[in-house]
């Protein structure tokens, strides 16, 4: 079953003799549970087609269909709630809220979209990513590899149906890239959930079950690694 259609998704930036087309024509789809690493050289547009995925952008033209949706259609407030409620993004540089403790952060979406806190959900998900007994901490009381694995929690708090990762690893040393790498892959074999990473990283790219290689804007190969 299909959980991500991208078809003939365009984004071009500037006008005229200026313009550039970061994206340039890109289709492809993903089947639900499958494990995708983009890669790409610097300025390839791997980024800003995450960044379309998770509706963080607009595509010049084309469209991007998530669990039945072609979020491109979506106005700004109707992103804002299906992003909160069907994609899960973890980014490169955390993206904490430096007042909120690990527990508060991991619990945010799921206040912001007016549910009732799940403490035994909660509960599991802080043991998921090792950190029961920083909880309470804040962002600055935690290493860079705990604080990613904070912004992994928040990313599995409302079970979407696509986790979306930005160089997840790329302010980590080894054995916290591991860590972050192994909570990911975990969601994706236990629970089933949908993973895109972005990465530059070979040996990253390597675990996943499909490499897509994008430059100058479209895909130059897409290989299946593992079936």
């Amino acid at each position: 079953m299909e959980i991500l259609q991208v078809k003939n998704l365009t984004k071009i930036y500037g006008n005229g003799d200026t313009s550039v087309a970061a994206l340039d024509d890109v289709s492809f789809s993903v089947e639900k549970g499958e494990f995708v690493a983009i890669v790409g050289a610097s300025g390839s547009g791997k980024s800003t087609l995450l960044h379309l995925l998770g509706g963080v952008d607009k595509p010049t033209s084309g469209g991007v269909t998530i669990d039945g949706v072609e979020v491109s259609r979506l106005n700004e407030s109707e992103m804002a709630i299906f992003r909160r409620r069907n994609i899960g993004i973890v980014y490169q540089f955390y993206n904490l809220i430096p007042t909120l403790t690990a527990e508060e952060i991991i619990s945010l979406p799921r206040l912001l979209d007016n549910r009732k806190p799940d403490d035994a959900k909660l509960a599991a998900i802080l043991e998921t990513i090792g950190l029961s007994d920083r909880a309470k901490h804040l962002p600055n009381e935690l290493s860079g590899g705990q604080q990613q694995r904070v912004s992994v929690g928040r990313a599995l708090i409302n079970d979407p149906a696509v986790i979306l990762a930005d160089e997840p690893t790329g302010n980590l040393d080894s054995r916290a890239s591991r860590e972050v790498i192994d909570l990911l892959k975990l969601s994706n074999k236990r629970d089933g959930q949908t993973l895109i990473i972005i990465t530059h990283d070979e040996n990253i790219a390597l675990q996943a079950d499909r490499v897509i290689t994008i430059g100058d804007g479209k895909i130059l190969r897409d290989e299946v690694v593992r079936k």
